[in-house]
């Protein structure tokens, strides 16, 4: 379990830095929260994004044992969390390396 927080908040390390360049490039946010947060400052974007994260991530953990709908333990909604964010990297970087 700790190994799957600290890799989803490193991924979202990586994504934060990874939007940046392509913003850089010509791409832009689809996010709406993210592109609102991004129009004040980059640092305010980028400290929202790893709160936002970090807060995610403090629930499912906290919750880990606990079960949703009586079925399903909500640890692994943390694994799809981070598989999500380990697919948006590779697309983020799949971007990237066309764009270059």
């Amino acid at each position: 379990m700790f190994f799957l927080a600290v890799g989803t908040m490193l991924l979202s390390c990586a994504d934060a830095f990874l939007t940046m360049l392509l913003i850089e490039r010509g791409m832009i946010e689809a996010n709406p929260v993210m592109q609102a947060a991004m129009t004040r400052s980059i640092e305010f974007f980028i400290g929202t994004k790893l709160a936002l994260t970090a807060l995610g991530i403090f629930v499912l953990v906290y919750l880990a044992k606990s079960h949703f709908l009586n079925r399903f333990r909500t640890g692994l909604f943390l694994t799809a969390f981070f598989s999500a964010y380990a697919c948006l990297v590779c697309y983020e970087l799949v971007n990237l390396f066309q764009l270059l």
